[in-house]
């Protein structure tokens, strides 16, 4: 039996997570963690009986807790609880699936406590990868990808050694408006950007995933994930999303991972390596494939990339200003409050103002998130 804990239960990764749970009985979940949504955790508690329960507030916490008085469970709740859930010893793997800054403290824990970390969340990596890599290193904790293109990517590397890799291929299928020009994209609608042609994601990754911005911080966090120099990272649009990553080894040999467009394969793969195992659901079936297409992403129209790839090689606390902009510009623009191309402006105009620290602590990361969110706050 393996115990799990789930910190972003309720989202799209969280619940992909637990369909992954219930399709076999040598998972045992432990603990479930939640935002804000107390109907859907309260159910989830209901069908996995956890341990531990954990939710955004104060108040949330005591609405749950008496929803749940009929059951032996400790509701806990904030950045307390999710550190308490961290370190639970009868956990072997944390499932980050939370969004957003606050997943760095209870991973951080969580490796310092020697638990293996299923991660979904881009930002732990993308702004405190120089903390969390080398930590992960020492403490001999597994890192193991759920991203689709990461996990690809992982899988990839199990036919060779990471000595012998030349680069990292990294798909991307360009979103809804791949061919489009920059004056295109002046006046699309939330409901436009939220169309992804492929996958069904949450709605900040589906934003992010119409901007190429999702494939900046992939690019961020592949540099830390897989121990590479940036220019050994590409990435290629391919619309049709069957090839979900590759690795080119210096003999000129590529190696891909295919699939169908399925979060649970890469979440069933964290939970189980090095072991595969049957996974219900579509199998690609190459007679019907028609084509498949790849090019070059068009960065002065996405420029959400760009501005990715500048971070990226600046370094220190640029990346988590690039992060932060791009999650407060898009929270804004889908509350209809500035519109789609601001969102690549604001980032721009936040790193331009910034004064990169280097190597910056933990603490240091989050005042700089803070500080962002201020100025952008105050001007739009």
């Amino acid at each position: 039996m393996k115990n799990i804990a789930i910190i972003g239960s309720t989202g799209s990764i969280g619940t992909q997570t637990l369909d992954v749970v219930r399709a076999n009985s040598d998972v045992a979940v432990i603990a479930l963690a939640a935002g804000n949504n107390v109907d859907l955790l309260e159910k989830q508690v209901r069908e996995f009986k956890p341990a531990y329960a954990c939710i955004g507030s104060e108040d949330k916490a005591k609405e749950l807790r008496e929803r749940l008085a009929d059951i032996p469970v400790k509701v806990l709740y904030g950045m307390e609880g999710l550190l308490e859930i961290a370190v639970i010893p009868k956990v072997e793997v944390l499932v980050t699936a939370i969004m957003g800054m606050i997943g760095i403290r209870p991973t951080i824990a969580a490796i310092e406590a020697g638990k293996d970390i299923a991660l979904a969340n881009k930002e732990t990596l993308v702004t405190a990868g120089h903390i969390i890599m080398p930590l992960a290193k020492k403490k001999k904790v597994q890192i193991l990808p759920v991203d689709s293109e990461h996990s690809a990517i992982f899988q990839c590397l199990q036919g060779g050694k990471k000595e012998q890799v030349n680069k990292l291929l990294l798909t991307a299928s360009g979103g809804p408006f791949r061919g489009r020009k920059r004056e295109e994209l002046a006046d699309i609608q939330v409901e436009d950007a939220l169309k992804h042609p492929n996958w069904a994601m949450g709605r900040k990754i589906t934003i992010d995933s119409s901007t190429l911005v999702n494939k900046g911080l992939e690019v961020m966090e592949a540099k830390w994930l897989f121990d590479v120099k940036l220019d050994q990272i590409e990435v290629v649009v391919h619309p049709q999303s069957v090839i979900h990553s590759m690795v080119e080894y210096e003999d000129g040999a590529v190696i891909a991972q295919l699939g169908t467009p399925d979060m649970k394969l890469p979440i069933q793969y964290a939970l189980y390596y090095p072991d595969r195992k049957f996974l219900a659901g579509e199998r690609l079936d190459f007679a019907k494939l028609s084509s498949m297409t790849f090019e070059k992403p068009d960065i002065e129209t996405f420029r959400g990339l760009k501005l990715a790839l500048e971070a990226a090689k600046m370094g220190g606390s640029m990346p988590t200003v690039y992060n932060a902009a791009n999650e407060l510009a898009v929270a804004k623009f889908l509350n209809r409050r500035i519109k789609y191309l601001q969102i690549a402006e604001i980032i721009e105009a936040c790193m331009k103002e910034h004064k990169i620290k280097e190597n910056p602590s933990v603490d240091e990361i989050l005042e700089v998130e803070k500080s962002v969110y201020e100025m952008i706050e105050s001007r739009w």
